[in-house]
């Protein structure tokens, strides 16, 4: 069923000085319902922007909803990871520098014959934290940058799919190339024929 739009012109058109006729020029103007509706690459990455995968699926590319949200949950398991290392590394080393060195949560993060009470091996201890702290937090670091930045490569996604999805990719587009020979000046000319079709 087509949808009825009613428009309404009315003017006033002018006969003479004294007197005026009022022209009714309403037009019913009808559109089809499978009038096509214009792809938005703006409302697509609106939509990733609030809810990843979302633009996606407005794209319908429901085959990426899975790797969007596998991809946020492999970024954001690791973050946690590497945050409950740092922590631990953390903890281990408050542990060796504030109480006895030879009990706390350190402890268990070396040999059992490892002995604290030199200050040889202790040193190296606290260096071997310090090191697995930085290692740590660095990587829970970069994998908060990694988040940020596959949340804008979903928006980008987006956007960049919504910008092809009328792209015409018939069998009526072709480019052919074939080897050809021509003869100029009566000698044979070597070369390539290309063809454009679409």
């Amino acid at each position: 069923m087509a949808q009825v739009i009613d428009v309404d012109t009315t003017h006033m058109a002018k006969i003479d000085t004294t007197q005026l006729i009022e022209v009714d020029t309403t037009q019913i103007i009808r559109v089809p319902e499978d009038a096509e509706e214009i792809h938005s690459p703006k409302k697509a990455a609106i939509y990733s922007a609030i809810l990843p995968g979302l633009g996606q699926a407005y794209n319908k590319k429901y085959w990426k909803i899975p790797i969007v949200y596998a991809g946020f949950g492999a970024i954001g398991y690791f973050i946690k990871w590497n945050n409950g290392n740092y922590k631990e590394m953390k903890q281990a080393y408050v542990d060796l520098t504030t109480g006895d060195p030879n009990e706390g949560s350190h402890v268990d993060l070396f040999p059992p014959d490892y002995d604290f009470s030199n200050s040889g091996t202790y040193n190296n201890a606290k260096t071997a934290l310090t090191k697995q702290q930085d290692y740590y937090r660095r990587n829970r670091d970069l994998l908060v940058i990694s988040f940020v930045g596959f949340y804008g490569l979903n928006i980008i996604d987006a956007s960049v799919d919504a910008h092809l999805f009328d792209f015409d990719i018939s069998e009526d587009l072709t480019f052919n190339w074939q080897p050809s020979m021509q003869s100029v000046d009566q000698q044979l000319v070597y070369g390539f024929n290309c063809s454009f079709n679409f």
